[in-house]
């Protein structure tokens, strides 16, 4: 099965904060790129809300449950006591947990899961028993022993941390190099019990090659390369076009 798209909405909502106004739109552009065939809206409600901001979360989990039921609301975010109360009032259907200071700019690297074990562990729990799916963020390297802690925690899916492999978009040979070892780790948390999701810097360029080496990559979550694009084609045309990017025949 080709991976899902989900459109992580957080550059659309940066760009309205910079005015005091209600446009762009974050659930009008959310409910077009639905409409267009993705699978779903990604959000991640930073404690500054300097993008999404919680007010926003009721209209986008309202827009899912009215008129597109079978779409997917993903909340990613620190698991702080504010974040887990934000996803239990909101009941996405996934969360996903990164590791993020709140001072950083946008997420740039996985879990160490060696010494995150035990808070993991606890918050993965939590959130199991009130029956969330639950991805953490991780890095590309195949590091087996990291990715048993990780399943060890009780979560359903790892995410790929790919920048460095989007960074690479001027690099081919390095590109390659990073593929595969993405590649290798989804193959060893697949063979963990672990479904992969992957997300961060993806394009249309390279989302194809990385879907044809993870055969059986569950999700792609893409926010600022796709909001980018939809400025020169359209939010519509450009989820098709992310779509297709990803194996989906629309």
């Amino acid at each position: 099965m080709p991976a899902k798209l989900s459109v992580n909405l957080n550059a659309i909502a940066m760009l309205r904060n910079r005015r005091d106004l209600p446009w762009p739109s974050v659930t009008g552009l959310g409910q077009i790129a639905l409409e267009a065939g993705a699978s779903g809206l990604t959000v991640h409600p930073r404690p500054d809300q300097r993008h999404i901001r919680f007010s926003d979360l009721a209209p986008i989990r309202a827009l899912i449950d009215d008129l597109y039921p079978a779409a997917e609301f993903n909340m990613e975010g620190f698991p702080n006591e504010q974040f887990l109360e934000l996803v239990e009032e909101h009941q996405p259907e996934q969360v996903t947990l990164v590791p993020d200071d709140p001072t950083q700019a946008t997420s740039d690297h996985g879990w160490d899961f060696r010494k995150s074990h035990n808070l993991l562990g606890k918050v993965v729990g939590r959130l199991k028993k009130k029956g969330f799916r639950v991805s953490l963020f991780a890095d590309g390297d195949p590091d087996i022993e990291a990715l048993t802690i990780a399943k060890e925690t009780g979560a359903d899916r790892i995410e790929l941390y790919t920048g460095p492999y989007g960074g690479c978009y001027d690099e081919p040979e390095r590109a390659a190099v990073l593929l595969e070892q993405l590649g290798r780790t989804a193959e060893l948390a697949t063979g963990l019990g672990l479904d992969v999701n992957a997300g961060h810097d993806l394009t249309v360029a390279n989302l194809p090659p990385l879907a044809a080496r993870i055969s059986n990559l569950a999700e792609v979550s893409i926010g600022h390369g796709l909001t980018a694009d939809a400025l020169q084609y359209g939010m519509a045309e450009t989820v098709r076009r992310f779509c297709r990017a990803c194996g989906q025949d629309i």
